[in-house]
């Protein structure tokens, strides 16, 4: 199905976002309704999230209203927690149906995540026309069940649509928020040093952490020239920076960046988990990447998210259980050594990004909504 142009430019929208349980939920739903805004000033857009408190900081820090509903995961649960989520699922049903009918949105948009079943379902029985996201090679639970009642399904990666009806799927890409957007149309930074970003998500990467303090415990001069920014996560913060500090490395280390345009800006090369939204701002900002996809995933979807970038030839995909800083070593070391081999990898990646991924999104609600 093919994406229509952008229409409407002087309407308004009023568009529900729901989705959330991790920021990878809340990134591209935040893009999208960026876009919404900058395309149709005056329209209207409610985030119905978990009860989160990260949730509810980073979507009130967008300036967005948040409104929240008790809701609990179902996927790989104990039993008593399993029955605790079901037996609540009608409190949130209601919930969701009162938020809905309280805001009388146009269409309504699920970003993935736990939240989103509920919300989505709710919206399909009441007669509001709805929009599901996924990020991922392979859907989480809540978005496959949704893929039967969803008017449309926007995904990510090709290898999606195996999982939803091929009449109603789109491929739309992954929304990346405009502050990152922006940094892809600027100019290549002119640093000094190469620079290694180091990534392990929100709450960093116990493994890649420590494969990294090993490596650079090697005293080797390819590293003599190099910068490194490392996002540790709070648990490793500490032990990285000695480690940095007794190796002579040059390194910003911290547990969490907030302002990750700036981060990118810098970065000639990233080592990473192969989460979807990271994945999809390294291939809009064509950043050459190591990827060593979180092995304990639901569905392995980390491995499959990365092994796309891999044979797009943007990425080098390295499992986990097999890696040695060794290993990991001796793939990185071309990278910094040279600069002809990070600018083929760089061109690839890039081809692989759909930096219009949010007005896509954004075109889809507007079909569905009749605006």
């Amino acid at each position: 199905m093919q994406v229509s142009e952008s229409t409407g430019v002087n309407r308004q929208l009023r568009l529900l976002l729901t989705g959330g349980g991790t920021g990878g939920h809340l990134f591209p739903a935040v893009a999208a309704a960026q876009n919404l805004f900058a395309r149709m000033p005056g329209s209207h857009v409610l985030f119905i999230g978990t009860r989160r408190k990260l949730d509810r900081e980073h979507l009130e820090r967008y300036g967005f209203t948040v409104k929240t509903v008790h809701s609990l995961g179902l996927k790989g649960k104990s039993l008593p927690a399993l029955l605790l989520a079901l037996a609540i699922l009608p409190v949130t049903f209601c919930q969701a149906c009162y938020q809905i009918l309280r805001f009388k949105p146009h269409v309504v948009c699920g970003v993935g995540g736990y939240v989103t079943g509920p919300v989505v379902a709710a919206a399909s029985i009441i007669g509001i026309p709805t929009v599901i996201h996924e990020q991922n090679s392979i859907p989480g639970m809540a978005n496959r069940k949704l893929g039967r009642v969803a008017g449309r399904v926007c995904i990510s990666l090709p290898d999606s649509r195996d999982y939803f009806p091929a009449g109603k799927t789109v491929l739309t890409g992954n929304p990346v928020r405009s502050a990152i957007l922006d940094l892809s149309s600027l100019p290549p930074h002119s640093n000094q040093k190469t620079t290694l970003l180091i990534l392990g998500g929100s709450q960093g990467a116990h493994a890649i952490n420590e494969l990294m303090v090993e490596i650079f415990s090697l005293k080797d001069d390819a590293f003599t020239n190099l910068k490194v920014i490392h996002q540790t996560g709070k648990a490793d913060e500490k032990m990285v920076v000695k480690a940095y500090k007794t190796a002579g490395i040059d390194a910003r280390v911290s547990a969490f960046f907030a302002d990750m345009a700036e981060i990118y800006g810098q970065a000639d090369i990233v080592v990473s988990r192969a989460g979807a939204t990271t994945l999809a701002e390294l291939a809009v900002l064509g950043k050459p990447a190591l990827l060593i996809p979180y092995p304990y995933a639901a569905d392995n979807h980390q491995e499959k998210n990365g092994a796309w970038y891999a044979a797009g030839g943007g990425a080098v995909l390295l499992q986990q259980f097999d890696l040695t800083a060794g290993i990991l070593k001796s793939v990185l070391e071309p990278l910094i050594v040279h600069p002809e081999k990070r600018q083929q990898m760089s061109e690839a990646m890039k081809q692989l990004g759909i930096p219009n991924a949010a007005e896509r999104i954004v075109d889809i609600c507007l079909q569905m909504s009749k605006k």
